[in-house]
C-alpha cells in the first residue's frame, strides 16, 4: 500500500530527524581513527540576547554603574580578572579558564547597522550575512559543501537540539540536529517506521525525497549510536541540559565520528525582566557544563584540538530599564575556550561607555571576522569563499 505524503508527514520525531540528516553518513559506516590533531570547534549559542556588560564587568567604571544603580555588579562581588574588569560571579568554571590561560575574551563584537530583532539579528548572525542582505544558508551548512565538494567522506556538523539550526544548512549539504543518539536510534528501529520505508513506491517527487532522506536516517542511526558508545565519557557531568548536551558530544568527540563542527544552545537570556535571577540560573548551568567538558577534554588529551567559541544575537543597552532588566543592545562579547589559543585573556579593550551609538555600544570586531579565523586558521578552509567576502583574519588561534 502507497503510504501518502500527508500520513508521512505525521510521523513525528523520526521524520524531523530525517529530514535534517545529510546525505553522507552513509560514508561513515566503517569505523575511522580520527587522526592525531584533528581539529573541533565547539559553537555555543547564548539564545535571546545575553547582556555583555554584566558578564564581563568594568567594575572600575563610573558610567556603568550610574546606568545600572541596581543592576550593575559591583567590585567586592565579581570575580577579579584585572583591576578594571571581573567576571559574572556567576561563571566560576570560567575564572578557572581565564587563570589557567585557556579562555580568551572578545569584545565589542557585533556588525554594522545591527537589528534589534532576535530573529533577524540570530538569521544574521546564522548566515553570516550583511544586515541588509538575506540568505537562506548557513556559514556553517557553507563549509559542509564547501569542505569536501564531490568527494565521497566529507565532514559532518552535528547540532544537539530537535530542531536544525538554519548555521547548519547548506546549499547541498546540512548538518544532523538530534537529543540523543539512543532515541534517534531507539526511533528508527521501531517497526512502524521501517513498515513505511519498505511500503513505498516511487511516485510523487516531493514524497520521494521523504521517503529518501526517511530511508537514510535508518540505515545511519545505527552508526551514529554505536559511534557514541565506542568511548564513553566517564566524567561526571552537571544534570542539566547544558551539561547533558556537552556530555553527548564529549562522547562523540572521544570515539572515532569524523565530526568538526558541533552545535547547541542555552537561553533564554532575553533579560527585560529579573536579570539577574535569569542570568545567574544561566550562568551556573553554562559554567558547571564548561567546567567538566574541559577538565573531560583534558583528561583525554583533546583540550588543545577543541575551540570552544560563544555568541549571542546581540547584547543589551547600556542602561537598565525600569523592570530590573536591559532591553535589546548591540555589541557584545565572546568567549573563546580552547588550550590551543594563542591570544588569552582580554584580548582587546572593553567597550568604551563614553562614546555610544543612541545608548548603546559601538561594534569593534565584525563577527564574520570570528568566523574567518575559526575557518581558516583552525578548520584549513577557504573562509574567503564560504563567507563570499574577505574579512580580517585574527590572532587568537
Amino acid at each position: 500500500m502507497l503510504i501518502k505524503r500527508r500520513e508521512f508527514m505525521q510521523v513525528g520525531s523520526l521524520a524531523t530527524a530525517s529530514l535534517m540528516l545529510p546525505k553522507f553518513l552513509k560514508a561513515f559506516e566503517s569505523p575511522r581513527m580520527v587522526p592525531p590533531g584533528n581539529k573541533v570547534v565547539v559553537v555555543i549559542q547564548f539564545s535571546g540576547g545575553n547582556d555583555g556588560l554584566n558578564t564581563v564587568i568594568p567594575i572600575q567604571n563610573d558610567i556603568y554603574h550610574n546606568a545600572r544603580p541596581k543592576l550593575g555588579i559591583t567590585k567586592d562581588i565579581a570575580l577579579p580578572l584585572t583591576d578594571e574588569v571581573g567576571l559574572n560571579p556567576a561563571l566560576i568554571g570560567l575564572k578557572e579558564l581565564y587563570d589557567d590561560g585557556s579562555l580568551g575574551i572578545l569584545n565589542s563584537v557585533g556588525y554594522p547597522n545591527p537589528d534589534r530583532s532576535h530573529f533577524r539579528s540570530m538569521d544574521i548572525w546564522q548566515t553570516a550575512s550583511n544586515s541588509n542582505e538575506y540568505l537562506t544558508t548557513g556559514w556553517i551548512g557553507r563549509y559542509l559543501d564547501a569542505q569536501c565538494s564531490g568527494c565521497d567522506k566529507p565532514t559532518q556538523a552535528l547540532e544537539i537540539d530537535d530542531i536544525l539550526s538554519l548555521a547548519l544548512k547548506g546549499e547541498n549539504n546540512n548538518g544532523l540536529a538530534f537529543k540523543d543518539p539512543r532515541r534517534l536510534y531507539s526511533s528508527s528501529n521501531e517497526k512502524y517506521f521501517k513498515d513505511i520505508n519498505a511500503s513505498h513506491q516511487s511516485g510523487e517527487e516531493t514524497a520521494d525525497y521523504l521517503y529518501k532522506t526517511m530511508s537514510e536516517t535508518l540505515n545511519s542511526a545505527d552508526y551514529i549510536f554505536q559511534q557514541s558508545k565506542l568511548h564513553p565519557t566517564a566524567e561526571t557531568y552537571p544534570n542539566s541540559e547544558l551539561g547533558k548536551n556537552l556530555k553527548t558530544i564529549a562522547s562523540l568527540i572521544l570515539s572515532d565520528i569524523n565530526t568538526k563542527l558541533y552545535y547547541v544552545s542555552l537561553g533564554s537570556f532575553d533579560t527585560h525582566v529579573n536579570q539577574d535571577g535569569q542570568q545567574k540560573r544561566l550562568f551556573t548551568e553554562f559554567s558547571d557544563a564548561i567546567k567538566a567538558f574541559s577538565s573531560d577534554l583534558k583528561k583525554n588529551n583533546r583540550f588543545d584540538d577543541v575551540l570552544m567559541c560563544t555568541f549571542s544575537e546581540f547584547g543589551r543597552r547600556v542602561s537598565q530599564n525600569a523592570s530590573g532588566g536591559t532591553d535589546h543592545g548591540t555589541a557584545n562579547n565572546i568567549f573563546l575556550i580552547s588550550g590551543g589559543l594563542k591570544e588569552k585573556g582580554i584580548i582587546n579593550p572593553m567597550p568604551d561607555l563614553s562614546d555610544l551609538q543612541d545608548g548603546d555600544l559601538k561594534y569593534k570586531i565584525d563577527f564574520k571576522s570570528v568566523y574567518a579565523t575559526v575557518l581558516n586558521k583552525w578548520m584549513g578552509m577557504d573562509d574567503k569563499a564560504i563567507l563570499n567576502d574577505q574579512y580580517e583574519n585574527l590572532n587568537f588561534i
